[in-house]
């Protein structure tokens, strides 16, 4: 995960990156213009595969926490499997299991964050987002009406 990251330079809009990847854009965020809880979270590991772990977090905060444990969770289990035995725990489940948690817990809090603040309309590679509603411009006055 973080090797592929490493390779994509992560999109300037904290999201969009997965579309280097040959994906297209997040379905949830064409259809309803707010952006879905795993939006960002490509970019999120890119910026986190880079050491930039402050945009990383604005991106996508699970996916941020996703890349920063995963070095450790990597080395953890190596040594498990090398052991034959979890190390530190009495199963390797209870903390997989509260790392799954963790990460649902802060990627559905950011999305709920992110519902309040209101839609953003995702806009085309390489522009920044525009945060919130977008204002409404009532048209012009036609003379003589």
């Amino acid at each position: 995960m973080l090797g592929v990251a490493r390779c994509l330079e992560p999109d300037p809009r904290g999201f969009g990156t997965h579309e280097r990847l040959g994906l297209g854009p997040c379905a949830f965020a064409t259809t309803t213009g707010r952006r879905c809880p795993s939006c960002g979270m490509t970019t999120a590991v890119a910026h986190a595969a880079r050491g930039r772990l402050d945009r990383a977090w604005k991106s996508n905060p699970a996916g941020a926490l996703l890349a920063v444990v995963s070095v450790p969770l990597i080395g953890w289990l190596i040594l498990c499997s090398w052991k034959r035995r979890p190390i530190g725990f009495r199963t390797v489940e209870a903390p997989l299991l509260g790392l799954l948690l963790t990460i649902v817990a802060v990627g559905s809090a950011f999305w709920l964050i992110r519902i309040l603040e209101g839609p953003v309309h995702p806009a085309p590679a390489g522009a920044a987002p525009a945060p919130g509603p977008v204002p409404f411009a009532p048209e012009p006055r036609k003379e003589g009406l």
